[in-house]
């Protein structure tokens, strides 16, 4: 059976000040509070701006060895597609860092909605795996039309991880299935906020969402499934508003345990 890491996607939230992080902290200590709870984290902010090496080796010291980080890959490479091979060179220059020390878990590849299973976009995922290496990379679809066996076998071939979602029930999103088509397991909750997933005024009102001990408990054998299938799985809650993610990520590790799944 596959090590299970739990963790939450991003760490940096100012309301998570008095909520998890101690109210005397500064920013500048966030990662090596977390890393003390934490054996995993998911970073965001590389869909916003480029990451550089720089940043990338200061975050790995502020961990412990065991310590892994999935990157989110830039907007540019999955959501306008406007990226050259060059761009996907350097985002994988700046990942050396965490490749070096043993710390990197996986690149997430996170497509919009929009897009959809057509031969134009079967042909950039084979261009984001030739341009990414051999990187551990994971797609996540948000379009429910992908999930299909021939996805499915295009990712295997393709040596691409499935990222596995909890999300709203709404048509035409992606259902809560389990499914590993490479070596790396991964699953991410975007909470259940059916009512503020398409129409919010701010970005954060989509997983504004406490899951139930219950609803978590729907995934323990499906996180077992991933783990007898895959070398390593990544957990990873993104339900961070008010630090809910951390309140769900402990809950969820301690069922795992219950479980006997480490």
């Amino acid at each position: 059976m596959a090590r299970v890491y739990v963790g939450t996607s991003g760490y940096s939230y100012e309301d998570w000040v008095g909520k998890f992080y101690p109210v005397d902290i500064s920013s500048s200590e966030y990662l090596t509070y977390y890393a003390q709870v934490f054996d995993t984290v998911e970073i965001n902010y590389t869909y916003y701006r480029m990451p550089n090496a720089r940043t990338m080796r200061a975050m790995a010291r502020k961990v412990a060895d065991d310590f892994t980080f999935s990157v989110k890959a830039h907007s540019t490479m999955t959501h306008t597609r406007e990226a050259t091979e060059a761009d996907f060179a350097a985002f994988r220059e700046a990942l050396t860092p965490l490749e070096e020390e043993g710390k990197l878990a996986a690149v997430l590849a996170q497509y919009p909605w929009s897009f959809k299973p057509g031969e134009e976009n079967v042909q950039w995922l084979y261009s984001f795996r030739r341009w990414m290496g051999a990187v551990p990379t994971v797609v996540e679809f948000r379009n429910r039309a992908w999930i299909t066996e021939e996805t499915f076998a295009l990712l295997e071939e393709l040596e691409l991880g499935f990222c596995c979602v909890d999300e709203p029930r709404l048509r035409g999103l992606m259902p809560p299935i389990a499914r590993a088509t490479s070596d790396v397991g991964y699953v991410r909750f975007h909470g259940r906020n059916a009512d503020k997933w398409w129409q919010h005024d701010e970005s954060w009102q989509r997983y504004d969402y406490l899951y139930t001990r219950q609803e978590l408990g729907e995934w323990v054998p499906k996180v077992r499934a991933l783990s007898e299938r895959a070398s390593v799985v990544y957990v990873y809650f993104n339900n961070h508003y008010q630090a809910q993610a951390v309140k769900n990520a402990s809950l969820f590790r301690d069922l795992l345990a219950e479980a006997g799944i480490a």
